[in-house]
């Protein structure tokens, strides 16, 4: 199921699913993911990415990050673990871990602009863990992401840790004449991981103002 609310946000229920395939870096089609979880799979609303600018602590000169909000509800019929991991890709091939390096001031600026509107908001690392049954047991928080390249025309920001699915495959590329390793694994473990397109619209020196456009949203196994 697929809604759209006000504020351009998207609601996404973890039954929607698009075939799409991303299969680390072998050319060879990755398993497509099921129409509905095979295990368990939590329901998260979200945001699309927007800007914050302030000064961080020790610093100079203002700095500009992304953020998305987002709410998990664990409707899957039990508790489980919830730890979420969200990346940044662009279309440049660079990639941007959500949280890496911020701030606490950045979450405390985030909460004063938006604790009217989610008054329960709390900073990632105190809604991970166990994800209690039911609404009354939702979470709020963001995902803070440091700029990327200038010269992204688009992006793609992935959310695994929202479903236990998890399926494993074969390298084909695997060399049995050397031992299995990081670099030489026998398999890749592939997660039903959350794909949300954007497209972000002008050139290199207008875009730094660009709004997002959100072009689709489907269920990868990654």
């Amino acid at each position: 199921m697929l809604r759209y609310g006000a504020m351009n946000r998207t609601i996404i229920s973890t039954a929607f699913v698009v075939p799409y395939v991303l299969f680390a870096s072998a050319a060879v089609a990755a398993p497509e993911p099921g129409a509905s979880a095979r295990t368990w799979a939590v329901d998260i609303t979200f945001h699309d990415p927007q800007r914050i600018t302030m000064r961080l602590p020790g610093d100079v000169h203002e700095t500009t990050l992304w953020y998305a909000l987002f709410t998990v509800t664990n409707n899957t019929g039990k508790d489980v673990e919830f730890y979420p991991s969200f990346r940044i890709v662009t279309d440049t091939l660079q990639v941007v871990e959500g949280g890496a390096e911020i701030s606490p001031s950045v979450y405390d600026a985030i909460f004063a602009r938006h604790g009217k509107e989610h008054p329960f908001m709390a900073a990632p690392a105190k809604i991970t863990g166990p994800l209690l049954q039911g609404e009354e047991n939702a979470r709020t928080s963001a995902v803070v992401f440091r700029m990327f390249d200038k010269d992204a025309s688009a992006f793609t920001l992935f959310v695994s840790g929202l479903s236990g699915d998890v399926q494993r495959v074969a390298n084909p590329s695997f060399d049995a004449t050397k031992d299995e390793s990081r670099d030489n694994p026998r398999f890749f473990i592939l997660r039903r991981t959350l794909a949300v397109e954007y497209d972000l619209p002008g050139d290199a020196e207008t875009r730094i103002l660009a709004t997002p456009v959100r072009k689709s949203r489907r269920w990868v196994m990654r």
